[in-house]
């Protein structure tokens, strides 16, 4: 069956044509030179020359740059040619400002750098040095030599048969040859892209670019190498990597707006001020809540639970009533209701799950019921992927009147989120999870549920008047932020939201789609491999055992080729259980993700299968 990634393609242009096969041994590039004469061009620049971005006025009335980074940098100034081409995306799209464009960029090659420290050989004849210094001289020219598709010229198009991720000859010879994905997905019975990939000439026009190699080069730490090879990171169900423009963010954060927030007559007070508050704009926005006062900043979903059960749960459930959650549920969406319960002599109930791993909503409807106060069910499981459908769960509570609350920590990244349109209460998510900082997350709760429910600590920020008597609480969000903030992390994933929504959570949800289908597809027959989780909705996490081998060891047997997994219970023991397992491996995609990393790990699992 043909699939989307391919090992058998050629990369041309006007100058040159570049076969990446075993017989490369030389470099076209000689670094050390380019990087002198680069030195020499632009050190014969005046830099105070160089016009200065306009500043604008910010929602605050401050002055802040137009864009205050360079070009070259992730949310720099475009060149023009890009500006044109990529009208429609904004001049902050990620991936597009790859022209060097300062000496610092050029010579970067030239200086010492844990980069370009010895490694071991990368195997294909290159020196491994002149490997990793060609990208830091320009990401386009390193890509070239490392394998990066880049833009096939025009007399070449109809000549060079494409082995590019659906890209065929002919299409948009203007723009560069991007990944493409298939929009014609098979959606599951839930509306989400389930289906197996069909035959890459299926498509009739309809196609929409995706460019992975310019996504992977808005993210720094996939250059690291690890143990000699390159990192290939399939742990994002456990944590994501952060885009440059987030790092980036947080040290413009700490650089120019460092302050504590609110209360305050000085400057960056009310910078800091703007960048935390801007920050709950958008995660409203991004999750579709009906206000930012609906958005609670916590460390994280574990919180943003443990919130909810502290205050709501104190608030409402008591002696024989119940609180329903799924047998997908993480730890975190178990433990904080089973305390509650234990505290209120109510009682837990669990809706089954099929040998798919998918939720049976004929139980679900047997179990909510008149003693039922709280349904809190996960969007996708952590442990096996699995799409759960809460928009129907959420409509069955609401029938009898119960409560909802839906965890979305491994759902942001992956599906467009929609709280209004789901109908619950609560939504927690966390930041970490979807490219921000660790340490943020948040609660967004209907405004008249916050408004019902008491405090959950006690201290500054949260009160607006105190005497020895009474304390008077601000209205929510701020009554259930005391103390100070993580202020510069809510920045962070503020700009996290905000990139996720340049690329398009539909455009990444395709992409990640098909990841998952070539994974799977490859993994399946290998001898000994068993898939936990097959439902037909999922979202990028794959987790299977290997029979004959621990799964500690086939994580560790993975770290040694630089690919990260996760390998245990993944703090999902009842799901697990249910399938007879104390633990399993548990590769996991985002859309910086390739199929030439899946290629990677699917060989390393044969050889330990033959073993």
């Amino acid at each position: 069956m043909p699939w989307p990634c391919s090992k058998t393609w050629k990369w041309a242009d006007t100058m040159s044509t570049l076969t990446p096969t075993a017989d490369l041994v030389e470099s076209p590039f000689d670094v050390a030179s380019l990087a002198r004469l680069a030195n020499e061009i632009f050190g014969s620049l005046n830099r105070g020359s160089l016009p200065s971005a306009q500043p604008v006025q910010s929602a605050g009335g401050l002055n802040v740059p137009a864009n205050p980074l360079p070009a070259g940098v992730p949310g720099g100034p475009l060149p023009q040619a890009t500006t044109t081409q990529f009208a429609g995306l904004g001049a902050a799209a990620p991936g597009l400002n790859l022209a060097p464009t300062s000496p610092d960029q050029a010579a970067a090659p030239a200086r010492p750098s844990p980069a370009r420290a010895p490694h071991a050989q990368a195997g294909n004849g290159v020196p491994d040095v002149l490997l990793t210094s060609v990208p830091g001289l320009d990401g386009r020219a390193g890509g070239q030599l490392l394998g990066a598709p880049q833009q096939i010229a025009p007399q070449q198009r109809e000549a060079t048969p494409s082995g590019y991720y659906f890209v065929e000859p002919g299409i948009a010879p203007q723009q560069p040859s991007l990944y493409v994905l298939d929009l014609q997905r098979h959606p599951g019975a839930h509306g989400h892209h389930a289906g197996k990939l069909p035959h890459k000439h299926a498509l009739q026009g309809q196609r929409q670019p995706f460019d992975v190699n310019a996504i992977r080069r808005d993210f720094p730490i996939l250059s690291e190498r690890v143990n000699g090879k390159p990192l290939v990171w399939f742990d994002n169900a456990a944590t994501t990597q952060k885009p440059r423009a987030v790092i980036d963010r947080l040290g413009h954060f700490y650089e120019h707006e460092n302050s504590n927030i609110h209360r305050a007559a000085h400057t960056l007070a009310a910078r800091a001020t703007d960048a935390y508050e801007a920050a709950r704009k958008t995660v409203a926005r991004f999750v579709n809540a009906r206000s930012a006062d609906e958005v609670v900043f916590v460390r994280g979903a574990t919180e943003g639970i443990n919130l909810v059960a502290s205050t709501w749960g104190e608030q409402h459930v008591g002696a024989g009533d119940e609180i329903v959650v799924s047998h997908l549920e993480h730890h975190a969406n178990i433990v904080p209701w089973q305390q509650l319960a234990a505290r209120k002599g109510a009682q837990l109930r669990v809706i089954p799950v099929d040998d798919t791993g998918q939720v049976i909503l004929s139980e679900a409807k047997k179990l909510i019921g008149p003693k039922t106060k709280l349904l809190a069910v996960t969007q996708v499981s952590n442990a096996l992927g699995t799409v759960v459908p809460v928009q129907e769960l959420v409509a069955i509570a609401q029938r009898q009147g119960v409560a909802t609350l839906v965890d979305g920590a491994q759902s942001v990244s992956h599906l467009a989120v929609d709280v209004q349109a789901i109908g619950c209460d609560f939504f927690v998510f966390s930041g970490h999870k979807i490219f921000g900082p660790t340490g943020i997350g948040a609660v967004v709760g209907r405004k008249e549920v916050l408004d019902a429910i008491p405090p959950w600590q006690g201290g500054g920020n949260m009160i607006a008047d105190v005497t020895f008597e009474r304390t008077v609480f601000q209205p929510a969000p701020a009554k259930f932020e005391a103390g100070t903030g993580n202020i510069a992390d809510a920045a962070g994933l503020g700009a996290a939201l905000d990139y996720v929504s340049r690329i398009g959570l539909h455009a990444i949800a395709r992409y990640e789609h098909d990841l998952l289908a070539y994974a799977t597809e490859a993994l399946r027959p290998v001898p000994g491999v068993r898939l936990v989780g097959t439902a037909a909705d999922k979202a990028s996490v794959l987790s299977f055992v290997l029979a004959g081998h621990e799964t500690a060891a086939v994580g560790r047997a993975l770290a040694e080729e630089g690919i990260a997994v996760r390998s245990g219970h993944h703090c999902a023991q009842p799901i697990l259980r249910r399938f007879g397992l104390e633990a399993t491996v548990r590769p996991s995609f985002a859309f910086y993700n390739s199929c030439d990393e899946i290629d990677h790990f699917i060989a390393v699992v044969r050889r330990l299968a033959r073993a």
